[in-house]
């Protein structure tokens, strides 16, 4: 008896999306309904802005991922520069990457 056969892996399902963060620094990205059947593996990037950007994954589920985005102006102070408290950031934009089966 033959053990041969073949197998073709099933590719990943990919969806990609851009927003900007509202007044609270959040962001909620909303996936196709039924594209994913759990929670998908998310990626985040942010465009570039001045000062420093740190970002969070709030939520995430099948149907929707939130995202917090902070920010913090670098400050200079006798010539050394320093990062101020962070607040959260709106206006920036956010791209996901969902990956999920």
């Amino acid at each position: 008896m033959s053990t041969r056969g073949a197998y073709t892996p099933s590719s990943p399902r990919v969806e990609r999306a851009t927003a900007v963060t509202d007044g609270a620094g959040n962001v909620t990205f909303t996936w196709p309904a039924g594209a994913f059947s759990a929670p998908p593996v998310v990626t985040v990037s942010l465009q570039g802005a001045v000062g420093f950007r740190s970002h969070t994954v709030t939520a995430n589920s099948a149907g929707s991922t939130t995202v917090n985005v902070l920010g913090a102006p670098v400050v200079s102070l006798l010539g050394i520069q320093i990062l101020a408290a962070s607040v959260p950031a709106s206006g920036v934009t956010v791209h996901a990457h969902a990956v999920g089966s």
